[in-house]
């Protein structure tokens, strides 16, 4: 693995933000335990908190982001950060899922950051990459002391996530509220809990998730839903955007934001090949709407838009 980039001063261009640079010749230590089956988490030192996104490069609308982690155990099979791992040597697939990278001293390195002169107090993006909430922050406990420095610093930030671990931190976060614009995200993308348990087999239950949106709106946040993504043929039926809206809707959602499935190289290869598994009659169909590359046709998008604004503004979550 390339761990080796990681030693003072080393710079490796193709290492992921925030460990191009890191202190350590290696990792600090990889951690097992029996309350994570089957999962690793790989400690490291990080010299870097905050992750500028060039709005030049990027097809985000974000201009600073944080990942205290990298990998994810909500092993979401379209999620489009898998790549990343290449990065590092690991698996994109299972290893994605099972091989946790953990910015232990992340929270340090982002008050240091956000006390120079320089920090303009921009707004920052946390859950833009892979999840703050999974499973690996019920051990690290490493957002409360992100959110406070992030606060105190007077520093406007945004969460997105799939975790109902959000739930522990909402008392921190209506403080941080008082000090800072804070924006609160939850992502739902699929209302059929036998395949969210196919598509998401490590992430908590969509009405687990609902319930974290009504918790999250009880405490006085104006909640945005995630309707992120839509898949072709799975979850774009008039039935099941109707019942994500009327859902989102009865848990308190403020909004809703829709977009459909993209699918990056790598990715595309694993989703493709979870299709053929299970859903194999759609593979051709899928092979037309992704025939161009990363995203779905045009037509397909504008179909989709077309049925799914109306829904969104007759649930009052435009």
């Amino acid at each position: 693995m390339r761990w080796n980039g990681q030693r003072l001063g080393a710079a490796d261009d193709g290492a992921l933000p925030g460990l191009e640079r890191d202190r350590l010749a290696g990792l600090v230590r990889t951690v097992e335990t029996p309350e994570f089956a089957g999962m690793r988490f790989h400690e490291v030192l990080t010299r870097t908190a905050l992750n500028h996104v060039p709005g030049t490069s990027s097809r985000m609308p974000l201009a600073w982001t944080i990942n205290p982690y990298r990998g994810c155990s909500h092993a979401c099979s379209y999620c489009f950060a898998r790549p990343t791992h290449r990065y590092l040597d690991l698996d994109i697939g299972e290893g994605f899922d099972r091989d946790i990278v953990v910015k232990v001293n992340v929270a340090e390195v982002l008050r240091r950051e956000l006390a120079r002169p320089t920090w303009a107090h921009e707004h920052v993006s946390l859950g833009t990459n892979t999840d703050p909430y999974q499973r690996a922050e019920g051990r690290y406990r490493l957002m409360p002391d992100i959110i406070d420095a992030l606060a105190d610093s007077g520093t406007p930030f945004s969460i997105l996530t799939k975790g109902t671990l959000l739930r522990r931190d909402l008392p921190r976060l209506v403080r941080a509220r008082a000090q800072v614009d804070v924006d609160v995200s939850l992502s739902i993308a699929v209302y059929d809990d036998a395949l969210a348990a196919e598509l998401e087999p490590g992430a908590p239950s969509p009405k687990a998730r609902l319930d974290t949106v009504r918790a999250a709106a009880d405490a006085g946040f104006a909640v945005q839903v995630f309707l992120m993504p839509v898949l072709p043929y799975l979850t774009d039926t008039r039935e099941h955007l109707e019942r994500a809206a009327a859902s989102a809707k009865a848990a308190g959602a403020a909004s809703a934001i829709y977009t459909a499935l993209h699918l990056r190289p790598g990715v595309k290869e694993l989703f493709m090949d979870w299709l053929a598994r299970t859903r194999p009659e759609l593979v051709p169909r899928y092979r037309v709407v992704y025939e161009r590359g990363a995203y779905a046709r045009k037509d397909y998008r504008e179909w989709l838009g077309a049925k799914v604004r109306p829904i969104l503004r007759a649930h009052g979550l435009a």
